[in-house]
């Protein structure tokens, strides 16, 4: 009985010191959102600056935005301008708003071309811009976006640290770029618009010659021209079967190994004996 009894009071003990660790920390939470609630009030330009670069440190970014966007026109042009509008970009960018921590990048080169962070901005601009580009499956003008910008920093900033790792983040814009041209282009073949495919596959070819899709670019570019070929009227037939041998051989010769060759192969003997057959029946 008498270690019930105690156990009772030591439950009852805990559970008093529970509550006192809870309603401590609800003071303390109530304290400093109360504190936070007055420094946004505040019309003491010194004091925000002061408390936004002390969220910085102790990485409460989402304060810090808050506080910096309140005083960022303020001190547009004074000493303390360049600073402010930095950490306001690194802040943004810390709690993953690539867009808006482009644009303070951005707008830091425009307001402190020459400023102490003018080389970091320039290069974080682009790559907000970059962390912004959407899978391949969406629209891409942030990649477009994205390669301009790193463009503008080679220019600025030909012998950059960071060159060698923008050369690696251009060359996977550019993969994104051509796996949705390619992918646009193939879209048309899948849904039996074989004319239209032939046309996007070529002039995906054309805006990226180098692409790692050419093989089976231009491997449907031969089976699109086929199945257009065949579908055709019979006054057309004749043209497009020799255009689609054309293309056989301009693959064949790019990719003579290919793995899709034992197809292509068919698909350009079938095309020969129908375009022979069609010129016999107009001699006949």
């Amino acid at each position: 009985m008498c270690s019930k009894i105690y156990l009772y009071f030591c439950n009852m003990q805990i559970f008093r010191t529970s509550l006192s660790v809870i309603a401590a920390v609800a003071i303390l939470t109530l304290a400093q959102s109360c504190t936070f609630s007055k420094l946004q009030k505040s019309t003491d330009t010194d004091l925000k600056l002061k408390s936004a670069l002390d969220y910085f440190a102790k990485e409460k970014y989402s304060k810090a935005v808050i506080l910096l966007e309140d005083i960022a026109l303020l001190t547009r042009g004074t000493k303390d301008g360049e600073e402010v509008m930095y950490k306001l970009a690194y802040s943004n960018y810390y709690i993953k708003d690539y867009i808006l921590a482009g644009y303070y990048f951005r707008k830091y080169t425009e307001y402190y071309p020459k400023g102490t962070y003018s080389e970091d901005s320039y290069y974080m601009s682009a790559y907000c811009y970059y962390k912004d580009s959407p899978k391949t499956t969406l629209e891409q003008s942030a990649t477009y976006t994205a390669l301009t910008a790193f463009e503008v920093f080679f220019a600025r900033y030909p012998k950059s640290a960071k060159i060698a790792e923008c050369n690696i983040l251009i060359d996977e814009l550019r993969n994104r770029l051509e796996k949705k041209s390619y992918d646009n282009a193939k879209l048309y073949y899948d849904m039996g618009y074989y004319n239209a495919a032939v046309i996007s596959l070529k002039n995906s070819l054309q805006s990226f010659p180098d692409t790692d899709y050419k093989e089976q670019a231009l491997f449907y570019i031969v089976k699109s021209g086929y199945l257009y070929a065949e579908n055709s009227v019979g006054s057309k037939q004749k043209e497009r079967y020799n255009g689609v041998i054309k293309d056989y051989n301009k693959f064949t010769a790019k990719f003579p190994e290919s793995k899709y060759a034992d197809e292509a192969a068919k698909i350009k003997k079938n095309a020969e004996k129908k375009s022979e057959k069609l010129t016999a029946d107009l001699t006949k």
